[in-house]
């Protein structure tokens, strides 16, 4: 599911990307974009599980950064701010999700509609694929899962350092926690991660 990350691309002309965006050249955002679509795709997805839901929170992400890009002060990295800005907007997608699922326990208009659905796809998609992708895939489902299990501190911290590779110093500037707290809850993290994980892969 995961796409390829863009071209490295040096920092000082990221910057004049912005400069040049705060100036008046909003074509440039398209730069924005295209540099960093991939990243922010994937933690989406990695947060929500979901392809579609991770492709429309991804454009809700440069929605709000396009509308907010003015109050970015290069006081962080340009990357910190993003992807402290896609964290925030997982978790409340994560909320609204949630609350839409309690919803529709309660609806008496087929309620089992959306499950069927996923399920049919799911069943399609793999019905010609080779055993070692469909082995692959459910071992990333059930990885997915654990992780999705986590309370929401831990998860985050795990996406970030585990899956999306970053710093200790790029999280704390992320989540706004201490190095100290950030490695003790990752610490933490991976042992529940192992707990879970037990026999099942």
């Amino acid at each position: 599911m995961e796409r390829e990350r863009g071209r490295k691309i040096p920092v000082e002309e990221e910057k004049n990307w912005i400069e040049s965006f705060l100036s008046g050249d909003k074509k440039v955002f398209d730069n924005i974009v295209m540099k960093y679509q991939d990243k922010v795709f994937n933690l989406c997805y990695r947060f929500l599980g979901d392809y579609e839901e991770a492709e429309e929170c991804a454009q809700e992400v440069f929605i709000k950064v396009y509308n907010s890009l003015r109050k970015f002060k290069f006081r962080s990295s340009f990357s910190t701010w993003l992807y402290r800005i896609t964290v925030n907007m997982c978790r409340n997608r994560l909320k609204t999700l949630k609350l839409q699922r309690e919803k529709s326990r309660f609806s008496l208009d087929d309620p089992l509609n959306l499950q069927n659905g996923n399920l049919e796809r799911e069943v399609g998609d793999e019905s010609l694929a080779p055993l070692t992708i469909i082995e692959r895939k459910e071992k990333e489902r059930i990885i997915q899962e654990a992780i999705n299990s986590l309370p929401p501190e831990f998860k985050t911290l795990i996406i970030l350092r585990d899956i999306d590779d970053l710093s200790y110093e790029e999280i704390t500037g992320i989540t706004g926690l201490k190095a100290g707290t950030v490695k003790s809850r990752i610490a933490r993290a991976r042992e529940k991660l192992k707990e879970k994980l037990r026999g099942l892969i």
